[in-house]
């Protein structure tokens, strides 16, 4: 009765129930009730305010950036091992607060450091998205990521941001495009970026192509990968924070890419990268069981398919990732 009058507007949703909904379905505060509270309107002088708020941002402090930086890890870490569907509301005033400080910045100095912080937290941001099904609210927050690394002056974020961006596209059935904009990704990180980032662009490459049926581009862009890893278990890249990529996730990588084409080698690179796994990546581990099972589809064994499956679904239950479960219920139709 309660979802009828909420729906129809008889009902204003408390926030008892908005705090319960905004965690079932991963939206803001904001796509819940449907509009923005009305904000006061400011008492002092319009020019007064401005000042205020100008010299309040050029005071950000290096201490500031790096407050908010670790803000974006702390989030990455719990969404990581919790899911995305639980931080809308905390990413979201994250933005915010990144977003008031870049505006009100005036000198490149104050803004370049505060643009950087708002990539690497916006692109966190739209994956976040993307796993909670808010695909339109994912492709607004790399659309900003972008516009703040292009404000940054990095082409490392602004490549990054387009290749996350890409698989948007592939998602929503254009993986052809998808293909076009992280070659254009790469051509914009040209050789400025690592070479872990480099690998990662080539590994995307080598997926989205594989999903748009070019199997040969797909090889060639997985050797590509392949050559510039960097050897050991390092995993994070420095440059871009992001990025956690090894030789043994892109095992992984070249496994899931190499099941979507169909080859049987796919189960061997699999099982390998199973076996090594940090398992505070539970969501990652979710992708990884329905990798395993589109595999054995590919090889028609069922059996150990729906074992992978049953994994998968549990663990993307546990993270509330939408995405990670249309892709365990497309699977599970091929069964």
């Amino acid at each position: 009765m309660y979802i009828s009058e909420w729906e129809n507007g008889r009902r204003p949703i408390s926030d008892r129930y908005a705090a319960i909904l905004r965690n079932l379905l991963g939206v803001t505060d904001m796509e819940l009730r449907g509009a923005s509270k009305k904000a006061a309107l400011p008492m002092a002088d319009g020019y007064d305010d401005l000042l205020s708020r100008i010299d309040s941002a050029s005071s950000v402090s290096a201490s500031m950036v790096k407050a908010f930086n670790d803000q974006t890890e702390l989030l990455r870490s719990m969404d990581r091992e919790r899911g995305a569907a639980g931080l809308v509301d905390q990413m979201a005033g994250h933005l915010s607060a990144l977003e008031d400080a870049l505006n009100f910045a005036v000198l490149p100095s104050a803004r370049r450091p505060v643009a950087l912080a708002l990539a690497g937290a916006s692109t966190l941001a739209a994956w976040q998205a993307m796993d909670s099904g808010a695909v339109e609210r994912a492709w607004r927050h790399y659309e900003l990521a972008k516009r703040a690394a292009r404000d940054a002056e990095a082409p490392l974020y602004l490549a990054h941001a387009m290749g996350e961006q890409a698989y948007v596209l592939a998602d929503a059935g254009r993986a052809a495009l998808g293909v076009d904009l992280i070659r254009d990704a790469q051509r914009t990180l040209g050789h400025a970026g690592s070479p872990r980032l480099r690998a990662w662009l080539h590994a995307a490459e080598a997926e989205l192509c594989a999903h748009a049926g070019m199997e040969d581009d797909c090889k060639h862009a997985l050797e590509a990968a392949m050559a510039v890893i960097p050897p050991g278990p390092e995993d994070r890249d420095p440059d871009m924070l992001s990025i956690f990529l090894n030789g043994a996730h892109l095992a992984r990588w070249r496994g899931n890419v190499l099941g979507l084409l169909g080859d049987e080698e796919a189960v061997t690179s699999l099982y390998g990268a199973l076996d090594v796994m940090d398992p505070t990546f539970v969501r990652a581990r979710a992708g990884l069981h329905a990798d395993l099972a589109q595999a054995h589809v590919a090889r028609a064994e069922f059996d150990e398919a729906h074992t992978h499956l049953r994994q998968a679904r549990l663990l993307a239950s546990r993270t509330g990732s939408v995405r990670q479960r249309r892709r365990v219920d497309l699977l599970s139709e091929r069964l």
